[in-house]
């Protein structure tokens, strides 16, 4: 029961004096004022802290508040989220404490609370549970180069009208940019040229993983095109995602995300602005923003380029000693004992291996890749 509102503090005067007189036990003392021990004991102590205690109640603010932060530090976040949009709390924190280790930097939550109140962050709507399908194995990249992944983000226009076909390719395993390039179709010689630079630069990886797209693929026999049909030629293993499936390149698409944020809303006035700003994202996105799957470290940070350089030449592929090796034509056809049987377009001119795996059924490889069976009597590839 709480003390009367009207004698509050006259009770409590009169409830001091009792207990210094030692007549009456707490309990009985708190029993005659209809208090409970706990208010009872709260009295005492603030008597035994000075000679006239403070009778009044006293305020039940904090004497810290956790979520307050300085004017210099929430200006700091402020400006630092003004120059980067798409950057969260805690790639904002990150990165400040990266540069500003001295100053004691707010939660993520406060700083979350900052962006609310400052009109910085946008309300997303809830987002609905989807049932994803399992993910077909893929290769885990355990290292810089063991798996490139490239693709085409959506195309757009820019302000005069031309079409803009952003080409991203990316190191899975530090998160690193190797290369935005906007071009004027997807089509495969462009392709080619800004994947040739990029491999005198940086080097080979082990594995190129893409979509089913062109030019990345075709619907020729094994999917190749003339474009994959090079990699293989370098000793680069091909590795396509299940198609309708982008999630399977979670991160590129993550990435292409914050790419079309900061870099395409609104377009720039014609390709080359366009080309500068994409130049720009990339230089941040590699070496100042933060990645949370790298510890909150940009991706420059553990980048290197590949121990396995570009050769001047595309090497030739070679066979065992028992594979019968035919040249495809220009139309995509082998000679197979006076007749032509149709292979590929996108192996013109490519060495192909045949070996006998059975009587009268033969295999077709190309650089150790399996791409059909030939019945031999009925002159047809089976997939």
């Amino acid at each position: 029961m709480p003390w009367n509102e009207m004698t509050r503090m006259s009770h409590r005067a009169r409830f001091l004096v009792e207990f210094s007189s030692y007549l009456y036990t707490m309990t009985e003392l708190c029993a005659r004022y209809g208090i409970s021990r706990r208010t009872g004991y709260k009295w005492a102590d603030r008597y035994v802290e000075g000679e006239v205690p403070d009778l009044r109640d006293r305020s039940r603010r904090p004497k810290s508040c956790s979520h307050q932060m300085s004017e210099s530090v929430a200006t700091a976040l402020v400006e630092l989220r003004r120059k980067h949009p798409t950057w969260g709390p805690l790639k904002l924190r990150s990165r400040l404490e990266e540069s500003h280790p001295e100053v004691v930097w707010p939660a993520p939550s406060t700083i979350g609370d900052l962006l609310k109140r400052q009109g910085l962050v946008t309300a997303r709507g809830r987002s609905r549970a989807v049932s994803r399908p399992p993910v077909s194995p893929l290769t885990q990249a355990c290292a810089a180069n063991e798996v490139w992944t490239g693709d085409f983000k959506g195309q757009f226009r820019t302000g005069d009208h031309r079409l803009c076909y952003p080409l991203t390719v990316v190191d899975a395993y530090s998160r690193y940019i190797l290369g935005i390039v906007g071009l004027d179709s997807v089509k495969e010689a462009g392709t080619w040229l800004v994947f040739e630079r990029l491999f005198r630069e940086y080097g080979l990886p082990s594995v190129i993983r893409t979509d089913n797209g062109s030019p990345f693929a075709s619907i020729s026999i094994g999917r190749l095109s003339r474009l994959s049909v090079r990699w293989l030629r370098l000793g680069i293993r091909l590795e396509r995602i299940k198609p309708g499936h982008p999630e399977q390149n979670g991160s590129h698409e993550r990435m292409h995300r914050t790419l079309k944020a900061e870099t395409t809303r609104p377009p720039a006035g014609n390709a080359l602005l366009q080309q500068a700003g994409f130049d720009d994202f990339r230089g941040v996105f590699n070496t100042e923003r933060p990645h949370e799957s790298l510890g909150q470290k940009p991706p420059a940070s553990r980048y290197e380029s590949s121990c396995r350089s570009y050769p001047e030449q595309l090497p030739e592929p070679e066979y065992p000693g028992h594979y019968e090796v035919r040249v495809v034509n220009s139309k995509g056809y082998m000679k197979w004992h006076g007749s032509e049987i149709f292979v590929s377009e996108a192996l013109a001119g490519e060495r192909i291996g045949v070996e006998e795996t059975a009587d009268g059924i033969w295999s077709i490889s190309f650089c150790q890749v399996l791409l059909a069976r030939f019945d031999e009597e009925e002159k047809k590839l089976y997939g």
